[in-house]
């Protein structure tokens, strides 16, 4: 599995923040815990990094990721009850928008951590 020994520390440090938090702060509360763990670590997180959308290799928008670790990963975080599908969705194009390889989808939830792991498929070429 692509990046699966810095991903299992992400979550670690993901189920840290929820042991030592509990459920009902907000997101930015989260985001900033799961920084200090990060970093304590030892991994290099940067938060809310501008990331630009382009077109046919012209800019259309930008959006802010919530973290990049390692420059690698993009980690999306919510604090709601439920995750939707338009949450992977955004991962998911996050992912293409960037050419990043791998992302996570953190819910602190009432019920607990909740983790969805997504990766970047590169379009298939059809003969």
């Amino acid at each position: 599995m692509l990046y699966a020994d810095l991903t299992e520390k992400i979550i670690g440090c993901a189920y840290q923040v929820y042991n030592t938090l509990g459920a009902g702060f907000l997101e930015s509360v989260y985001e900033q815990s799961l920084l200090i763990e990060l970093r304590e670590t030892g991994l290099v997180a940067e938060s809310q990094v501008r990331l630009d959308v382009y077109y046919r290799d012209q800019p259309v928008g930008s959006f802010f990721a919530d973290i990049i670790v390692e420059g690698v990963i993009i980690v999306e975080l919510k604090a709601i009850d439920v995750l939707a599908k338009v949450h992977e969705a955004q991962l998911v194009n996050y992912l293409i928008a960037t050419n990043k390889p791998v992302g996570l989808l953190i819910n602190f939830s009432p019920e607990g951590v909740v983790v969805k792991r997504k990766v970047r498929t590169l379009p298939t070429s059809s003969s």
